[in-house]
């Protein structure tokens, strides 16, 4: 698939994390022609990217960020977040007054809204964006991002974010992005099992199951996971897509912050705890869809 990019002005960024995410979505930014510099802590994998892209690297997060415009992030969790942003060495300690740092990782609203105040504290904005797409959309440059923060450096960083992004959004104050990411894997998890639970009985059936999803797919029972799990399902293939392990993190997310808000989430606990028997069979790195392991 050939990204199209819109015409914008080009811009100086920052890019922090270069794992399967953050290296394609720092890439679209430079062929868009933004102004790229990045920062990943083992170096070898940034000076990869900046000879395949054409881009510079830095040693630390705050020398990337130095004099950007906006600083973008990708990293694993809450404590990589800080580390990358606080700190002598980190993003914030670089960033010139007014400029947006746009945290993509899959974190908790509470370091959004940590980190929100301490850039205000500083002159800087933050914008919590995660992203939903996986891989294939990073790599495509097809991600929904889903923001949280001020309406003015949402504004100005939307353009510039569509360089990897079909769609991005504001959806509230601080922290509103990383709840509408949890609204989205609470959604996705439980689907996912009902999707396995419906193979698994239909090939206990006998039934026909790649021509079975064929005929429901065209109705209400549709889902992207049909569409793009429901085959791989069946030939007991999951060496891909969005890990187990990165799945029960962001589960851990929503439950904690539904313990914080006093949400009932029966069914996302109990598939909670399903993916951890997936973890003990081994499948920590299998695709999520891999749920369907346990019932066979």
């Amino acid at each position: 698939m050939t990204k199209t990019y819109e015409q914008t002005p080009s811009r100086k960024t920052a890019f922090l994390g270069l794992g399967v995410m953050g290296h394609p979505m720092a890439g679209h930014l430079a062929r868009a022609g933004h102004d790229v510099c990045v920062f990943n802590r083992t170096e070898a994998k940034a000076h990869a990217w900046a000879k395949e892209y054409g881009g510079r690297s830095a040693p630390t997060p705050r020398e990337a960020a130095a004099g950007a415009d906006f600083v973008f992030c990708c990293v694993g969790n809450d404590h990589d977040l800080r580390s990358v942003v606080l700190g002598d060495h980190g993003a914030f300690a670089g960033m010139k007054p007014g400029a947006v740092f746009v945290d993509h990782t899959t974190a908790s609203a509470a370091v959004a809204r940590e980190l929100y105040a301490a850039g205000k504290a500083k002159g800087l904005q933050f914008v919590d964006a995660p992203v939903s797409g996986g891989q294939a959309g990073a790599v495509n440059g097809m991600l929904t991002v889903m923001c949280g923060g001020d309406q003015g450096p949402f504004d100005a960083m939307k353009p510039v974010a569509m360089a990897f992004s079909r769609a991005v959004t504001r959806v509230g104050a601080s922290g509103s992005g990383q709840l509408a990411k949890m609204v989205n894997q609470v959604c996705i998890a439980g689907l996912v099992q009902g999707l396995s639970e419906g193979i698994a009985f239909g090939q206990k059936a006998g039934l026909d199951m790649k021509l079975v999803l064929e005929v429901i797919g065209k109705g209400a029972a549709q889902s992207w996971q049909m569409d793009n799990r429901g085959s791989t399902m069946i030939d007991d293939k999951f060496d891909f897509g969005f890990a187990v392990d990165w799945m029960r993190k962001d589960l851990g997310l929503v439950l904690d912050e539904a313990r914080r808000n006093g949400a009932h989430l029966p069914v996302t606990a109990l598939v909670d705890q399903f993916y951890g028997d997936v973890q003990a069979m081994g499948g920590t790195r299998w695709d999520t869809s891999s749920l369907i392991k346990r019932l066979r």
